[in-house]
């Protein structure tokens, strides 16, 4: 009976990863969609950002690990601009704020906010950032302070004017590139 349990548990194992298997994973691809002579299809890669070359044709797209690159962190660094950084680490993911004047309408108190941008993806999409925000109330005599996390309506702002800021600077980064590469291409043409 063992014996048949086994046997059975395989066989719905291979059912189930078979049966994720469909005719549409592996559609035909039209020949008017495909470019068949090769510098076409290499010029139509490059220009939709895909692929990668070697040798004396290699470009200059790809993944870079440093933070000029990374259209996220530099809208960061442009919409924070308004207050120092106290850690700014990108291999960490993380953006770090000083504590700089929140504007108390408590006259007794002084309040001072903090804010901390963690990078979850390099990609620019809505849950590639976690923003939050701390609170530092302090008494006027400065004898007492009292730190605590805030939920404000500066978080979702703050958010969306990075996300805009760097999809701006990809679609920048990304016409730049083509232009190039056109560039490139015509003074290649011409030498030939």
């Amino acid at each position: 009976m063992n014996f048949l349990k086994k046997y059975f548990i395989f066989f719905t194992l291979i059912l189930l990863v078979f049966s994720g298997c469909s005719r549409d994973t592996f559609r035909r691809a039209d020949v008017k969609d495909i470019p068949v002579n090769v510098d076409e299809r290499v010029k139509r890669n490059i220009e939709e950002g895909r692929g990668i070359r070697f040798g004396k044709r290699s470009s200059n797209g790809g993944t870079f690990d440093f933070a000029s690159s990374n259209e996220l962190w530099r809208a960061s660094m442009d919409v924070l601009d308004f207050v120092p950084f106290s850690n700014a680490s990108y291999s960490g993911g993380v953006l770090i704020t000083e504590w700089f004047d929140g504007n108390s309408n408590d006259n007794n108190k002084k309040r001072d906010l903090k804010i901390t941008v963690r990078f979850l993806t390099n990609e620019i999409r809505a849950d590639a950032l976690d923003i939050s925000i701390h609170e530092r109330k302090c008494q006027s005599n400065g004898t007492s302070c009292s730190v605590n996390k805030i939920s404000s309506e500066l978080e979702p702002k703050i958010k969306l004017a990075i996300l805009k800021r760097a999809a701006i600077l990809e679609k920048n980064q990304f016409s730049k590139n083509v232009k190039e590469y056109r560039k490139k291409k015509r003074t290649t043409v011409g030498n030939n």
